[in-house]
Parts: structure tokens; sequence; C-alpha cells
């Protein structure tokens, strides 16, 4: 199942790569979503104000074990398309001591600040209790976003998005089915839909671990020879820590905005809690997208092929601009049946904030789409310090806007929706800019430098 992208028609293996990583992923809302419907539909609007602001924090943790992963995966790609195989297993060992040590740390954290928690996000009294509870099940099923999200990095660099899939897919039915159970059937509350979404994170994370054990050749290899040098922990915490970092930024800011949208109140809670998710859905194959996009560049990057990095950019920006739109379309002229999913019809307060929260962003599908390509592209190029100028451009923007505008009483929360397409806007310009100013040093196939921006 492994593709190799240095051959081939350029728009076509760029496709047919990236469509199970789109399917993938909008299983992973799936996932994501279950928990926010059926706790909305069934235990109410703290409830649902609760599970919605600790997505916001789990989306922030899990971000630093994706973003190791990330990083990881494209120099997997790298040494995938110069055929180095010695170098590739060295970089598969480094990297899983490396992201093994942080995902063990960043779970002790995260019990360790729990409490802590209500203070930095401004969690109301009545929704903390439903909050803390749901929180203290969820982080048990971080060990199981390392496995999962480290062995589909690693398939993937190698070209076989199929396999990640599959198990995705697993688990998502499975955490549908639990949650109903759990909620509706035992009873549990909120942790039973914690608990459900945990179980079956270590169904699809131990399960995707023992397929590449058993299928992969480089890691039969690397159970015969296992041996990490301290130069490619190196080399890769190079390409990892930056991706991370960009990573964490991102969605560190997102947490932010999640506190100041927390100052207004349970109302206005469930209302970003829906409209997250329906945000998430919409665009998140764009950010697949991008992902594979990146894959792609990679491998190509790997080969020294100027010219399919070249048609492949051009071929990604118009198939990623037609999705944008598509989406934007069609989040705009449903985005009150959208809510309706999420929230009962009787909370027109709820529907009515979700709804204009979907007008102003859901327009703007083409900023963070082309935001998405940049981030891939120079994360391919050996230039993961460029994704994370960008990503702090893009957040800081938002944070700053975010609360200077909410604060005027004519504009309010709607200042909150209108600061993420700025963003957005602000970071495509400064990276279309250094592409074009830095396109030949870009492209000179030399030792990939993960500290060059």
């Amino acid at each position: 199942m492994h593709r190799d992208l240095t051959q081939g028609p350029v728009m076509r293996s760029m496709l047919l790569f990236a469509v199970p990583m789109i399917l993938g992923n909008l299983l992973q809302q799936c996932y994501n979503i279950a928990d926010t419907l059926i706790v909305g539909q069934f235990l109410g609007k703290n409830a649902l104000a609760a599970v919605g602001s600790a997505f916001s924090l789990m989306t922030f943790l899990t971000s630093i074990l994706l973003g190791l992963c990330m990083g990881s995966g494209a120099l997997f790609s790298i040494r995938f398309g110069q055929q180095d195989k010695a170098g590739l297993r060295e970089s598969i060992c480094a990297s899983f001591v490396l992201i093994a040590a942080a995902a063990l740390l960043l779970c002790g954290v995260a019990f360790a600040c729990l409490d802590f928690i209500r203070i930095f996000l401004r969690v109301p009294a009545e929704v903390w209790g439903l909050m803390r509870e749901y929180l203290f099940v969820i982080f048990w099923g971080i060990a199981a976003t390392f496995l999962y999200n480290y062995f589909a990095s690693l398939l993937r660099a190698l070209g076989n998005s199929i396999v990640p899939l599959i198990f995705l897919a697993i688990s998502a039915v499975l955490n549908i089915i639990l949650d109903l159970w759990f909620v509706l059937g035992l009873k549990r509350g909120a942790a039973g839909a914690a608990e459900a979404t945990v179980i079956a994170q270590y169904v699809s994370g131990i399960g995707i671990a023992l397929y590449a054990l058993a299928q992969c050749p480089q890691l039969r290899d690397i159970r015969k020879d296992f041996r990490v040098r301290w130069s490619c922990v190196r080399e890769v915490a190079g390409f990892s820590i930056l991706t991370c970092v960009q990573q964490s930024v991102m969605n560190l800011g997102i947490l932010m905005v999640q506190g100041l949208v927390n100052s207004f109140g349970p109302t206005v809670m469930a209302a970003f809690a829906a409209t997250v998710k329906i945000d998430a859905f919409a665009y998140m194959p764009v950010q697949d997208f991008g992902n594979a996009f990146s894959t792609f560049i990679a491998q190509n990057y790997g080969a020294k092929k100027d010219d399919r990095i070249r048609a492949g950019l051009k071929g990604a920006v118009a198939a990623s601009m037609v999705f944008c739109l598509t989406a934007s379309a069609f989040v705009w002229i449903f985005a009150r049946p959208l809510m309706n999913l999420f929230v009962d019809v009787q909370e027109t307060e709820i529907v009515l904030e979700g709804i204009r929260y979907l007008h102003i962003e859901g327009a703007f599908y083409c900023g963070i789409g082309c935001l998405f390509l940049l981030y891939g592209l120079y994360r391919a190029l050996g230039r993961p310090g460029m994704s994370v100028v960008l990503t702090v451009i893009s957040l800081g923007t938002r944070v700053a806007l975010a609360y200077t505008l909410s604060a005027v009483p004519s504009i309010g929360v709607a200042g909150i929706w209108w600061s993420v397409p700025i963003g957005w806007a602000l970071a495509d310009i400064t990276g279309i800019l250094y592409y074009i100013c830095r396109t030949k040093q870009l492209l000179a196939f030399g030792k990939p430098n993960s500290n060059t921006n």
C-alpha cells in the first residue's frame, strides 16, 4: 500500500494519496462531534459548554504530540524520497524515543495542572464540575493519541494513507456506539462521553501500532537493531520541535480565545462549542490536503525533482481554493440547520450567535486553505521555522484583535469572530511574499535545514 509520490501524474498521485487522509480526518471529526452532539442534545447547555471548552484544551495538548509526529513525518518522507534506508531507520528510532518521552511528560503535567485549568480558562462555576469530570477521564487517552498519530505519520510518510484511515474508521464507529451506550444507556453523563472516546482511542492507537510492527519492513529491521544516536535525535528534534511549536502556538492562541469566550457566559460558550465543530468539519479536508501536499513535496524534495514540486504547488492551490469556496457557500446557506444539529431549536440565543459566527468566519475558508498549504510547503522544504512565523502572525493577530474588539460595546462578541479571517489574511500575505522572494533558496537541494527560516 506504499505510494511513491516521486513518480506518475502529479495531481493524480497527490489526490489519490490525499483522499484517504481527508476521509480519515472527517471520521476524526465525527469522532469528536459525537461527544458534542450527544451531550448537547441529551445533557443540556452546561454539559455542552463543558465538553466544548474541554475540546479546545485537548486540541491544544494533543497538538504538541501531533506537531512532533508531523515534523518527524516530514523527515521520514525526505529520507524515503532519497532512498536512504539507514537514515530512515535511525530517524524512526530517534523520533519514537523523543515523542514517547514527550507524551509521558505531557500526561503528567495535564493531571498535575487539572485544577489550574478553571482559572486559566475562566470557566463559570456552573460548568466547571462537568468539565473537570470530563477532563479527568479524557487525559488518560493522551498515550493512545501518541500511538495513533506516530504510526499514522510514519505510514503516511511512506506513502500509505489507507491503513490509518481503516483504523480511524473502526475507532470512530466504536466511539459513537459507546457514546450512545454510556451516556443514554448507562447514564454516565459527561464522564461517559469521555470514557467512550478514550476506549476508542486506544483501539486505534494499539491497532495501528501492531499493524506497523507486523507489516512495515522498516520496522522489522529496527526490531533487530534498535539504536538511537544523539546526532539523529538532534536532527529529528530540529524538524519535530519547530513543527510542534507551530501547532502549539496555533492551539494556544485558540485556547486563549476560548478563555475570552468563556467570560461571556454559558450561552456564548455553548454557541462556540457547536460552531468550532462545524468549522473544523468544514475546513478539515483542506487541512488534510495540506498535509498530503506536504508529503508529496517532501518526497520530491528528497528526490530533487523541482519540476514536480512546482507543478504540485500550482495544482494544490487550484484544488484547495475550489474546495474552500464550496465549503464557504455550504456553511453560509445551511448555518441554521447545522446549528440545530447540536442545539435544541428552542435555545434561540445560542442558535443565533452560532449563525453569526458561521456567517462571518465561514465566508473566508480560502484564507485558512491557503495557510494550510503554506504550512505544509515550508515543513516539507525543511523550513518549519517559517511555519512558526506564519502561525504567530495569524494567531497573534487573532488574539490581539479578539480582546481589543470584543471590549468595544458596539462590537462585543462579534469582534472575536472577525479576528479570525483577518489573522488568516495577514499570514497568507506574508507566506506568499516570502515564497516569491526566496524561491531559488527554498528549492536548493542541499541537506534539509530545519532551523532556517
